[in-house]
């Protein structure tokens, strides 16, 4: 048992070593992996820090990290979606823990500065929060971090600000870039756990409703295909005109959000931003509107702003509030505005996580194995690791596919 950990009770942890054990069943590429690589001893004596959604498929990879000698150190990166019965497994186990679920954004820094405090080799990190700590209140720390690797796609785009205003010291594997993260689990990931969330908190149906989805990139994608599968009719907000094109091109209706405001029954955010919903968008919605996260953080959707023009609130079941606004409206918000699919549901399914994961495991890997020779700064997950992900995943589901040629690959080289 790690004695130094900050978590809820320790008493859930079986319920918590349950979830861990589901999760073991159906990821055989981090099996694999672990078995051809990680167990060689290049993390052995490794610090690594994991400051992702912690939750039970967090929990697995930590602990292969520490099976692999790691010291690992986790914590989670969002209170809302810390599941403190996998905190306790993993405290059990003897994996140092700081999260505790529903915390206030005070003790959530506190947990992360306490992470920092074990002088962490490297950062397995979500959304920057790991990182931009660690400039922001513990400078004197940066020089021991050998390298981090990075989860999402407003993570990236924070740890690319730091390198343009020459901040970053060590290399940062952009692991959300990989063809077998972002292709995968922003799309098929977040596309099924939204819809599934979305259907399980509200009870609702989904077929003939107008949902609006806020952003198409890959998230956005993912969940307006997974929400037009369910018999909705899909509106697409963009600001980008070539992804604005695509959502047409793909048979969706594009249009800015301040006429989709007054169409949609079921609002859900990809964006990654701040206020992509707002007052003016809530003053002309639907009684009944219902708001969903889907990005990144609670800031998507104007929830102060909201709270502002309601005059009375109240919980309608459970994870939905209820705003009745003046005129005696009313719009529901889901998890708070948090992220619907990890703060009101259990995330992405285990076998998109399986790819993920074992994304960060291979980019902590790397980072470990060739310390001190990468360059500094963002860079990507090597092809040859990509590739040998999707290979693992397409063996151990017992399916083949096709090499190229000798005579192939000399055709595509020439260019006689």
């Amino acid at each position: 048992m790690s004695h130094n950990s900050i978590i809820k009770d320790i008493s859930l942890a079986p319920e918590g070593e349950q979830k861990i054990a589901w999760v073991a069943q159906h990821a055989p590429v981090l099996n694999r992996l672990q078995g051809k690589y990680l167990k060689d001893g290049t993390f052995k004596g490794l610090k690594v820090a994991v400051v992702i959604h912690l939750e039970a498929k967090t929990a697995y990879l930590a602990l292969l990290l520490q099976e692999a000698g790691a010291q690992v150190t986790v914590s989670g990166s969002n209170p809302m979606s810390t599941q403190d019965a996998v905190a306790a497994a993993l405290v059990m186990r003897g994996v140092r823990v700081h999260a505790v679920h529903g915390c206030d954004q005070a003790a959530f820094h506190e947990h992360l500065l306490r992470t920092l405090d074990t002088i962490p080799d490297l950062i397995l990190d979500d959304g920057a929060e790991l990182v931009s700590r660690l400039y922001q209140h513990r400078p004197d720390l940066v020089s021991h971090v050998k390298g981090a690797s990075e989860e999402t796609t407003s993570g990236i785009l924070k740890l690319k600000a730091m390198e343009a205003e020459g901040l970053l010291a060590f290399p940062v594997i952009a692991a959300n870039n990989a063809r077998c993260k972002h292709l995968f689990d922003n799309r098929y990931g977040t596309g099924q756990s939204v819809l599934g969330a979305v259907m399980s908190v509200t009870n609702l149906l989904i077929a003939g409703k107008a949902v609006v989805v806020a952003g198409y990139g890959w998230v956005g994608r993912g969940v307006a295909r997974y929400l037009a599968g369910a018999g909705a009719h899909v509106i697409v907000c963009e600001t980008d005109a070539v992804k604005a094109l695509e959502a047409v091109v793909d048979g969706y209706t594009v249009l800015p959000m301040a006429a989709a405001a007054r169409r949609g029954d079921l609002f859900v955010t990809t964006t990654g931003s701040i206020h992509v919903l707002r007052s003016e968008h809530f003053a002309v919605m639907k009684d009944g509107a219902l708001l969903a996260n889907a990005g990144h953080y609670a800031h998507e959707i104007d929830v102060a702003a909201l709270t502002a023009m309601a005059k009375r609130v109240r919980e309608a079941r459970w994870k939905i509030t209820e705003y009745e606004l003046g005129d005696g409206r009313r719009i529901h918000l889901i998890a708070g505005g948090e992220l619907a699919n990890i703060a009101a549901a259990d995330g992405h399914p285990v076998e998109i996580m399986d790819l993920s994961f074992s994304v960060q495991a291979l980019a902590a890997y790397h980072l470990a194995k060739y310390q001190g020779r990468l360059p500094i700064g963002v860079q990507p997950l090597p092809n040859h690791i990509d590739d040998e992900i999707a290979q693992a995943k397409l063996e151990s589901a017992g399916i083949g596919f096709d090499t190229m040629t000798p005579e192939q690959e000399q055709y595509l080289k020439s260019w006689k």
